[in-house]
């Protein structure tokens, strides 16, 4: 049901690299009249939403307020590994959700926004 999504950050080019890196990717940036967007490449023929970091005086990180957003990888523990190198802080190493359910890890950003990683491996 989700279509959509955004991340507020502080600081595009900061927040950008620090995406970028985690998931080897490419972000697009896009100034809107003045909400500075960071499109996400969306996966063609995969299900799941995708979304934008956004720069704009009413948008503002948070470790603990507003929903948490699982990102889908191979492995958890990849994006892990590169989240500090990147300017990130590893809050919850990859852990068993259990019942069949996968592994979890959790981030927080370069923005200060606590993101989750999900894999089922």
């Amino acid at each position: 049901m989700v279509g959509w999504f955004e991340i507020p950050v502080i600081q595009m080019e900061r927040a950008k690299a620090f995406y970028e890196s985690i998931f080897q990717i490419e972000i697009t940036v896009h100034d809107l009249e003045g909400f500075i967007m960071g499109w996400f490449p969306n996966a063609e023929g995969k299900s799941g939403a995708t979304g934008s970091l956004v720069q704009h005086e009413m948008y503002v990180p948070s470790e603990t307020d507003g929903p948490l957003i699982y990102f889908s990888c191979a492995d958890v523990s990849e994006p892990l590994k590169r989240a500090e190198a990147a300017g990130g802080i590893v809050l919850k190493q990859k852990t068993e959700i259990g019942g069949g359910h996968g592994f979890m890890g959790l981030v927080r950003d370069s923005e200060g926004n606590r993101i989750a990683l999900h894999s089922n491996a």
